[in-house]
């Protein structure tokens, strides 16, 4: 007689899941602030939401994933640190738009689990939540055998903040003369991976622990540096500061993200060489003869976030973002655009 299949003969093992799952409940109370209702484990999180401080509260929500810096996370075996890039990369883009992020959810998806690995995420997505102080509420975590490679999975998740109609930030209170704050990045964050795999890995033939002297560590783990969350910091300015505008340099790089946020009539004029550029992209640069404009359009090139403020406060904003240990550069200015003008001029 036929033995009787089962989903576990098929490849996915729901005892180990549900085992997952206790551990991950544990990990995630950790991450808990007010609003938070009941645990993990629910069929969806549920988080009571506080209008007293708000007359019109709104929403707002991002969602991303890791991308191809996975991959390096593959190769090290560390995976710790994932996580918090994942979180970075929704908590960010809601942050720019003057919400404070209120919860968090992800989707960790692997062809088999290995309990082990997916601790180690799931860790680093706590991590991530505690530095961005939001509550990691829930998430999904999808065993497909035969959909991914051994040993490799995938990262998604979405945000929640909440911000009062009158205070997004949206770019309408840009203007002539207002300048530019760049708070630098840590490092490559999460954008730009295929191309610096491919100089590292294809071009150069590094291996994973090759160390590189300009850069003091091993090409992992520049590339493992995890993306810096700003949310704090920039929540902090916000409380009594004018900022009348975000921006999160992501993919695009810092020539196609802040001009999303300023008015057609505006355009940006940014200063060549007003900060200083971290190791990693003049040595990405160099080794893969990359030009100064791909430089600019695919990394972040040192600054990881960039806020537009009126002149006169400038000093006070500055002042306080060094209070906070940040490193800061003002990097250029708005400044009237003719019809026919591009929406960004680098200038000397």
């Amino acid at each position: 007689m036929t033995k009787s299949l089962t989903y576990a003969g098929a490849g996915v093992d729901i005892d180990k899941a549900n085992k997952l799952i206790d551990s991950i409940k544990e990990i995630a109370k950790k991450t808990n602030r007010p609003g938070v209702v009941g645990e993990i484990g629910g069929f969806g999180g549920l988080f009571s939401i506080n209008t007293d401080n708000y007359q019109k509260p709104v929403l707002v929500s991002a969602t991303d994933g890791v991308g191809t810096k996975l991959k390096v996370a593959f190769m090290m075996g560390k995976h710790d640190t994932v996580g918090i890039d994942l979180v970075a990369m929704s908590v960010n883009d809601i942050i720019v738009q003057g919400a404070e992020p209120l919860f968090f959810l992800d989707y960790f998806a692997t062809g088999e689990i290995d309990s082990q690995t997916a601790i180690e995420v799931i860790k680093g997505i706590a991590e991530g939540c505690k530095q961005a102080k939001c509550a990691l509420l829930g998430g999904e975590t999808a065993e497909m055998p035969g959909f991914y490679k051994k040993n490799e999975y995938d990262l998604a998740g979405f945000a929640v903040g909440i911000v009062d109609y009158s205070k997004i930030i949206d770019g309408s209170g840009i203007r002539m003369g207002h300048k530019l704050i760049g708070i630098t990045s840590n490092g490559l964050h999460s954008n730009g991976y295929s191309l610096a795999r491919k100089i590292c890995f294809d071009v150069l033939k590094l291996k994973i622990d090759s160390y590189i002297a300009e850069l003091g560590k091993t090409i992992g783990e520049e590339l493992l540096t995890p993306t810096r969350i700003y949310s704090p910091v920039i929540m902090s300015l916000l409380k009594d500061l004018p900022i009348h505008g975000l921006a999160h340099i992501t993919g695009g790089g810092i020539s196609e993200n802040i001009v999303r946020i300023i008015p057609e009539t505006c355009m940006l004029k940014i200063k060549k060489g007003s900060w200083d550029i971290p190791p990693v992209f003049t040595f990405l640069k160099e080794a893969g003869e990359v030009s100064e404009e791909e430089m600019m359009r695919t990394f972040n090139n040192g600054i990881g976030m960039v806020a537009i403020v009126p002149e006169k406060s400038v000093d006070e904003i500055m002042d306080r973002l060094t209070a906070f240990n940040e490193k800061i550069y003002l990097i250029g200015e708005i400044a009237e655009r003719k019809h026919s003008q591009e929406k960004i001029k680098w200038v000397e």
